[in-house]
């Protein structure tokens, strides 16, 4: 398997270097409703997460919640509310929509605010190593800020492809009143009045936001692992940053093998964010176009490449899912010349081995389905090649069930029956009452060669 590495900023051949595939992922920070954006990037690293025990190898995945931050401050102030209850609030949430949107459970979800010992503990390392430092004492409970002493670490912006200086010459900020160098950055931040706050040995205070993710790392998955991964608004400085205090703390290089980052989803000329307000959330986008649809329209292009969101691209996506859907329903016919799919297995893996290329892969499946309509109503054999065609849309997420309530299912299969009959005795009239009246309520019947299917609009 090859992967594009921004570290080295190559396509390279990709293997665990263990028994076990050592993957880190960063998760959400849950003061609001996520959106689309954050399906994207969760989709893109559940189809490779998928894609890697379809092959055999074992898989160990982390994923953060960020728990503790200056938006889940101002947002519990707003409320009248605790930190705590918002952040539990919205990650239920975020995990019943990842569970809606057939996401594979992380095998560990660290927060923040769970893992302050062993924050402390790395920066404590990072201080006696020199790459810390204690900024003065402030406010009244005289607690101090720590900072990461960038100069220190000779291949500071080795991921983001920067030096220290234009870095600061890009930078156009303000040295901190404490600060060695207007780049370093903070790892302990000291409480204000009122803030949530943990005891430490530099006064009450709060980790900064990319000391977190080493510690959490560190801890569940060791001092070296295979991938991280996120999207390229975290490329810099959040991952720069981990790899900097995580190689300084642990002195092995690097801290991961693999860097996958992934293009962003733009809603219009601005990538979709919280921050901004334009955003559809993923409750929005599983209401109005169904699990399938979503994970299909992030898949069908380069997961390195910027995704504009439109809800023609859903809908076709949509369509799209519904295809795939009636070839595994299509009822077999014959069993001469059945449908051979070794070729389509073999262009779908092809294409998952080339830097998960899942519109390719998408592309093998699309073929494989029209192949199996074809042999259906040619009366040839199609079982092997359904089984084969559910199995790898398993590998890109795809559940390919009917849509609506799927206690709703037998009562339609039994209008279609009555229907059937009617038509049989020659009453059109109450025949076409039944498609209507299913129309009416969303149902929509295609009529074949052998049989009726339906599916929800």
């Amino acid at each position: 398997m090859r992967l594009h590495n921004t570290l080295s900023g190559k396509v390279e051949e990709f293997a665990p270097m263990g028994d076990e595939l050592l993957m880190y992922v960063c998760g959400i920070t849950p003061y609001s409703e996520s959106h689309l954006g954050h399906a994207m990037s969760y989709i893109i690293f559940d189809t490779l997460r998928r894609y890697c025990e379809f092959k055999g190898w074992r898989v160990k995945h982390v994923q953060n919640y960020t728990d503790i931050d200056d938006k889940l401050i101002l947002r519990a102030e707003r409320e009248g509310g605790t930190v705590g209850d918002i952040a539990r609030r919205y990650i239920e949430q975020f995990e019943s929509y990842m569970e809606a949107l057939n996401v594979l459970r992380a095998h560990v979800y660290p927060r923040a605010t769970e893992e302050i010992p062993g924050i402390i503990e790395m920066i404590e390392g990072l201080i006696e190593k020199g790459f810390a430092y204690i900024g003065p004492p402030k406010g009244a409970n005289e607690a101090s800020d720590v900072y990461f002493r960038v100069e220190k670490k000779a291949d500071y912006g080795k991921l983001s492809k920067r030096s220290l200086e234009s870095m600061m010459a890009g930078a156009r900020i303000e040295p901190l009143e404490g600060k060695e160098n207007p780049m370093d950055f903070t790892l302990w931040k000291a409480s204000k009045p009122g803030e949530p706050a943990w005891d430490s040995p530099w006064g009450p205070g709060r980790p900064g936001w990319h000391i977190e993710c080493s510690a959490m790392s560190y801890r569940h998955l060791g001092p070296q692992i295979d991938l991280h991964g996120g999207g390229f608004d975290l490329l810099f400085p959040h991952h720069e940053n981990e790899v900097a205090q995580t190689e300084a703390y642990t002195g092995k290089v690097p801290f991961s093998r693999f860097w996958v980052h992934h293009g962003l989803l733009q809603l219009g000329e601005e990538k979709m964010s919280k921050s901004t307000g334009k955003l559809v959330t993923i409750g929005e986008g599983l209401e109005r176009f169904g699990a399938d649809a979503i994970r299909i329209f992030v898949l069908s292009s380069s997961y390195r490449s910027p995704l504009t969101y439109s809800e023609e691209a859903v809908e076709a996506a949509k369509s799209a899912a519904a295809r795939l859907r009636t070839a595994l329903e299509a009822a077999e016919t014959g069993t001469t010349s059945p449908v051979e799919p070794a070729p389509y297995r073999d262009r779908f893996v092809a294409a998952m081995e080339d830097d998960l290329n899942t519109a390719g892969a998408l592309a093998a499946l699309f073929d494989l389905a029209r192949e199996i309509n074809r042999a259906r109503d040619a009366g040839r054999g199609i079982r092997e090649a359904q089984s084969q065609l559910r199995e790898l849309s398993s590998v890109l997420g795809l559940k390919l069930e009917r849509e609506g309530p799927a206690e709703a299912a037998p009562f339609i299969e039994l209008l279609i029956t009555i229907r059937r009959e009617l038509r049989e005795a020659k009453q059109y009239g109450l025949a076409d009452r039944i498609r209507n009246g299913l129309g009416e309520l969303g149902i929509v019947l295609e009529d074949g060669p052998h049989g009726t299917t339906w599916k929800a609009r």
